[in-house]
């Protein structure tokens, strides 16, 4: 047989599971402003400041102290302790044998879903949401249904009766974020003390992503209502937060986990065969953030609830835009004229407008007719963006 005769190989490809994953279509609009001469950049979600130098400093430090080298898998002891004293004074007794640190809050996800689904299971998600968390489980093979939150007079609402009907007696896993991304939801504590109750009948898992738990703008209170605040620490209750949100240090990736201490061998396996351990001088930095950081968290709070009081302002005398101000987070999710189609919405006003909001069809499809801006800036570039967007809509609206 001669080498024109031997069969043509097949197109290698990744498992059917990855390839069926959705692109992020935030990446996708921010890649059609590349080429665009000063887009105003509101579709991810960060802060336009840079990490406070307190805590660049304790970095520095570690550094020129040597701290290059691998570390134990759940994290140093001196970071696990610090974020064992966070979170009890947060939400009540926690001992470090419940926490484990994770290289970003996103990877605190993908290990949380490791260590209790598998192929075939099905998991429940109340959308719209962040993206990560819909497609984490599907990457290990499980099965995803979503149950929406309803837009109305009061914002974003979660029908509590319609997401227990969901939690079945088979389902696996609940992945719940409050404060929510994209639509700044804040799942009440009744409605968690509820959930919780019925997950505990019928033995379902919950994941809490929780990372933006400090961006509370009720009762001037220093936290949303947490799981955490509810559950025993040996229950099926898995917290995940990160050092991202309330410390501005979302280049940093460093995270942390809430979990039975049951899980916590199996995690550490998780953890080496992920990423062996986060960076020991970021650990460090991490715990410069605990120590030091609590007036920085409170004072960046005031000025998050100022810039979404500002933007709901301004965005409210805009025709045809309908926005409420949300409890937590640091978004506004919004409808307006032509978010029907927001990918192509957004993608337009990158083009013609400079102004870049993240389409509501990125957080699945109940969040088509609405789009996500981020507000952690100051009010002087909000104001430039929605000017901008008046200018978009009255070429193309006549409003």
């Amino acid at each position: 047989m001669s080498e024109l005769d031997l069969p043509v190989p097949s197109i290698p490809n990744a498992r059917d599971a990855v390839r069926a994953l959705r692109p992020s279509q935030i990446r996708e609009v921010a890649n059609a402003g590349f080429g665009v001469e000063n887009v105003l950049p509101f579709w991810f979600g960060e802060s336009d400041r840079v990490t406070p130098a307190f805590i660049r400093d304790a970095a520095s430090a570690a550094l020129a102290a040597g701290a290059t080298f691998y570390t134990h898998n759940l994290g140093i002891a001196p970071l696990r302790a610090a974020l064992a004293g966070y979170v009890s004074g947060l939400h009540g007794a926690t001992s470090a044998d419940h926490i484990a640190v994770t290289s970003a809050g996103v990877n605190a996800l993908m290990l949380a879903a490791q260590l209790v689904v598998g192929a075939g299971d099905r998991v429940v998600a109340v959308t719209p949401l962040w993206p990560n968390l819909v497609e984490i489980p599907k990457i290990l093979g499980a099965h995803v249904e979503t149950v929406s939150l309803g837009y109305g007079e009061r914002g974003w609402q979660l029908d509590v009766g319609q997401l227990l009907a969901a939690l079945t007696p088979d389902t696996r896993m609940l992945m719940i974020n409050s404060p929510n991304n994209p639509t700044g939801w804040v799942m009440s504590r009744d409605d968690q003390r509820t959930v919780l109750e019925h997950c505990r009948r019928h033995g379902i898992w919950i994941v809490a992503d929780e990372v933006y738990e400090r961006l509370y703008y009720a009762d001037d209170a220093r936290t949303a209502p947490s799981f955490l605040d509810l559950a025993s620490r040996d229950e099926r209750v898995i917290c995940v937060n990160s050092f991202s949100k309330a410390w501005l240090m979302t280049g940093w990736r460093l995270g942390w986990v809430v979990a039975p201490t049951a899980l916590m061998d199996d995690l550490g396996k998780l953890v080496e065969y992920n990423t062996s351990c986060a960076p020991s001088f970021v650990q460090q930095a991490g715990i410069a953030a605990l120590e030091q950081g609590e007036r920085f968290t409170q004072e960046l709070v005031r000025d998050l609830r100022a810039s979404r009081d500002h933007l709901v302002q301004a965005l409210s005398a805009v025709p045809g835009v309908d926005v409420k101000a949300p409890l937590g987070a640091m978004y506004l999710f919004f409808s307006m004229p032509g978010a029907a189609r927001s990918l192509e919405l957004c993608k337009a006003m990158v083009r013609e407008a400079g102004l870049g909001v993240a389409p509501g069809s990125a957080f699945g499809p109940q969040g088509e007719g609405f789009v996500r801006w981020c507000y952690a800036c100051d009010t002087a570039r909000l104001d430039a963006g929605v000017e901008r967007l008046q200018g978009f809509l009255a070429r193309h609206t006549g409003a």
